[in-house]
């Protein structure tokens, strides 16, 4: 599964994607120092994965990480990389290689799970059809999206993302 770039609350603070301080303590059980801080993608993703049968469960049968593995600000906010057409283009061969190297690993590249469905989906898409890295990328509504727009179906949006990945 592939989001976007780390939040400045979430993988900013604890280098884990769409893992929050509040997540990691609460949900994860690592003990830590930082603020118990949420944020709202964090909040979905985490209900979705005990509602998958727990953090155990879900990392057993899946890798999340980030098209970009690095967060970026401007203006004090965050900022996705394909925000800025000349960071995307700058960060493009980092992000290329990381994800050479995060597949180096051994992950299963049959199927990529991309976290947010339009912007994130088509750079990823395109960068896909030049290196070929995965066989199929299935996009997945993006969880702030979700938590910010569309909460009162966020059951739904959980069955959905459940009823995808298993």
């Amino acid at each position: 599964m592939l989001g976007i770039n780390p939040g400045r609350f979430g993988a900013g603070i604890t280098g884990i994607n769409f893992t929050a301080p509040k997540q990691l303590k609460e949900n994860c059980g690592i003990d830590h120092s930082w603020k118990n801080k949420t944020e709202l993608s964090a909040e979905f993703i985490y209900e979705m994965i005990n509602a998958y049968g727990g953090p155990a469960s879900f990392y057993n049968d899946y890798f999340i990480g980030a098209v970009s593995p690095l967060g970026f600000m401007k203006g004090g906010k965050n900022i996705n990389y394909y925000d800025d057409k000349q960071l995307q283009q700058s960060v493009t061969p980092f992000i290329t290689s990381t994800l050479q190297q995060q597949l180096s690993m051994g992950f299963d590249a049959a199927i990529c799970f991309c976290i947010g469905g339009e912007k994130n989906y088509r750079f990823l898409s395109a960068l896909n059809e030049q290196y070929n890295f995965f066989q199929q990328i299935v996009p997945l509504p993006h969880p702030r999206f979700i938590m910010q727009y569309r909460r009162k179906k966020k059951q739904e949006y959980i069955e959905e993302w459940l009823s995808v990945l298993k």
